[in-house]
């Protein structure tokens, strides 16, 4: 057996699950394993399930795919390979039953111990198990996995990986991810068991609605008991039941919100003359709604400041190095000022849900895509909607569903084609059939069908064009828009398709995706201004910025692909604060956003406060190195308001033909709430 880099590490050693918790009772099998490629899939005719078939040539590191570095395989279009590692059952779970887990393999699994089948397993993106106890009679095994990974993926829900052949949305895909990419570990757990916990918060936010799911033979002697933080214990017959609803008081309840992200752990006990299981699950006292054309959460306004997240790191792909990089990611968005991310066509390591959940970030989850429109592919795409909601409807952090993304799978085809229309709204409604808890979005960017919330995505390096389209979808929800899909490839798009007319007063309306520019510092620029625009208009519920960080080629992230701050020549926190500044001038250039005639300036501006509280306090204004040299004025700003233009004058200094004016708003404790600048020069004829 090759020992890797990582022989001596510990690698992804963190429970997978923190949202169904029986971490009293497993044991990691993350870490090097045999690996033997397959390029010609000769394998299963050679029996290499058996044991002494293969020769083990290769480790590779686990949970990480095959193409990457931290794998130590970094073999890309490989279809097939297999795996081998000896498992161990704990002394101490001779009465439990022996439950191998994976958190998520792409694409088709199967396994075998002492080579004896075991199970098989298809879907590159959820959690799957097997009992093993029986064909672990002595407590040990040669565990052998067998993963196949189609090089075509166009039928099969991929999201960004690369196919071969090419998906119409190859220049913006990545490189594939196959294999085993999430945790692999062993629990323990009695033959009678709790199988499933779905948390929903009360409709008061006062209680905890819970379902529990129960299996196993001995339940009609079983207990279950139930606690919740700061709350008496329940005792809840079973009665031979298989599903439980229940209602759970909580004394004093807190709400969750991203400022305040409070979270409820609900610890529940079943005991049968089989032993006792024990399973720690939590969610947050939170409600997410459409209220006509705003979103809102536990009754107040929300306003989204959003950034398009892929999913992806330079070394390992879709899977995170460790649980403090998936920590990280949450914070750096956080950081940035945002308060929502768009997972992109990934469902996410459960890992990083949790930490949304514990700091209070936002989540737009949304699963992935297939490559080509058929019959069978959308079967496919539609099987993964229950799947996700599943696995991730207790996380108080995700309050937006997605289904498509630009009708990739669709074949960019649903205006004129009912048939893709039809597969759309059963989409919508398959997934509000298991979870209408959260709006629903159908197909984010354009040509929506059937949906809660209207969005566009819009890509444009001309901001005069920016700003005219922007305020045109605004008033009117039928306006024509346009995308460059390809070099020869332009396509008109309009927010609805036809004969789905919508009054944009019915429901929300949002940017999806935006930004442009070819370096850091022209991205801030359009950050800056482009955002400003998206701001100015009070009809406008939020916004996502693409994206948080770069990715192989993208690199239109305001972090790079190492997560370092890029030179934006601007803080994204400010852009994405809770309020802004909003100059109504068109801006000129990167170097210099605005001209002017005559050493007097006068520039007209308003505010954007989408806060919960009223703020009382000053803007002042002045030139960067002498805050003196302008004025300032006292403001009141409502909650989740935009405030009426007024100007503003200050004076070049006679020595200088440019200067960066700066503007605050600062409230009654000195405390910064906004800030922003304008980069002013005099035209050169007038100096």
């Amino acid at each position: 057996e090759i020992e890797g880099t990582f022989a001596f590490m510990k690698i992804r050693e963190e429970y997978p699950r923190p949202d169904f918790d029986r971490s009293h009772c497993w044991v990691s099998l993350n870490g090097s394993w045999n690996f033997a490629p397959d390029p010609t899939q000769q394998g299963l005719l050679a029996h290499w399930e058996q044991p002494d078939t293969v020769f083990w040539s290769q480790s590779i590191q686990v949970p990480f795919a095959w193409e990457t570095a931290l794998s130590e395989v970094g073999q890309e279009w490989l279809p097939a390979g297999w795996y081998r590692h000896f498992v161990q059952r704990p002394v101490a779970w001779t009465e439990e039953r022996t439950i191998l887990h994976f958190g998520a393999v792409h694409y088709h699994c199967q396994v075998w111990i002492d080579g004896q089948w075991v199970g098989e397993h298809t879907g590159g993106y959820v959690p799957f198990s097997f009992d093993i106890t029986d064909v672990l009679p002595d407590g040990q095994g040669e565990l052998i996995v067998y993963v196949e990974a189609p090089l075509d993926k166009l039928a099969i829900p991929h999201g960004k990986q690369r196919s071969r052949p090419a998906d119409g949305y190859d220049d913006c895909a990545f490189t594939a991810c196959s294999g085993i990419w999430q945790s692999v570990w062993l629990e323990g757990r009695p033959a009678t068991f709790i199988q499933q916990v779905d948390l929903v918060p009360g409709s008061q936010l006062d209680s905890i609605a819970a379902q529990v799911h129960l299996q196993g033979r001995r339940l009609a002697d079983a207990t279950l008991s139930v606690t919740v933080d700061g709350s008496p214990e329940q005792i809840v017959p079973i009665h031979g039941a298989t599903t439980l609803s229940l209602s759970l008081p909580v004394e004093n309840p807190q709400t969750w919100t991203p400022g305040h992200p409070y979270l409820y752990y609900v610890r529940l006990r079943l005991e049968s003359p089989d032993g006792v299981d024990y399973v720690t699950s939590y969610t947050g006292l939170r409600r997410i709604e459409v209220q006509g054309d705003r979103l809102v959460l536990n009754g107040e306004c929300l306003y989204l400041r959003g950034a398009l997240d892929q999913g992806y790191w330079p070394e390992s792909g879709y899977t995170a190095p460790t649980d403090d990089a998936l920590r990280q990611d949450v914070e750096l968005a956080l950081k940035a000022g945002f308060n929502l991310i768009r997972k992109h066509i990934k469902l996410e390591d459960p890992r990083w849900l949790f930490w949304a959940d514990r700091l209070g970030l936002l989540v737009w989850a949304e699963p992935p895509c297939v490559g080509r429109y058929s019959s069978e592919a959308i079967r496919r795409f539609e099987e993964q909607l229950p799947l996700m909601v599943t696995r991730d409807r207790n996380h108080p952090s995700i309050i937006l569903w997605g289904i498509y993304n630009e009708e990739w799978g669709l074949d960019w085809r649903t205006a004129e084609d009912v048939e893709k229309q039809e597969a759309v709204a059963r989409a919508y409604d398959l997934l509000a059939a298991h979870d209408h808890s959260r709006p629903i979005i159908d197909d984010s960017g354009w040509n929506h069908v059937k949906t809660d919330v209207l969005d566009w995505h819009y890509y444009d390096d001309d901001n005069h064009r920016w700003r005219d389209v922007t305020k045109a979808l605004v008033s009117d929800p039928n306006t024509w828009f346009g995308h460059q899909l390809a070099v020869d490839r332009w396509y008109e798009t309009q927010l609805n398709v036809a004969g789905v007319q919508v009054q944009r007063q019915q429901m929300p309306l949002m940017n999806g995706e935006y930004g442009v520019g070819a370096t850091p510092a022209e991205r801030g620029w359009y950050l800056r201004w482009q955002t400003q625009e998206l701001r100015r208009h009070a009809a406008i519920s939020g916004y996502i910025y693409t994206e948080l960080y770069d990715v192989e080629h993208e690199l239109c992230g305001i972090y790079d692909a190492q997560r370092q701050l890029k030179p934006l020549g601007c803080d994204p926190a400010q852009v994405n604060a809770e309020t802004v500044i909003i100059f109504d001038l068109l801006p000129k250039s990167p170097d210099l956003d605005y001209v002017v005639a005559q050493r007097e300036l006068q520039i007209t501006l308003c505010l954007s406060h989408q806060g919960p509280h009223l703020l009382r306090g000053k803007l002042i204004w002045g030139w960067e190195d002498d805050m003196t040299s302008g004025g300032d004025l006292s403001l009141e700003l409502e909650p989740h308001t935009i405030t009426d233009a007024f100007s503003i004058t200050l004076s070049l200094p006679a020595s200088q033909s440019t200067g960066k004016l700066r503007v605050q708003f600062v409230d009654e404790s000195n405390q910064c709430h906004a800030h922003s600048f304008v980069n002013v020069g005099i035209e050169e004829s007038t100096r």
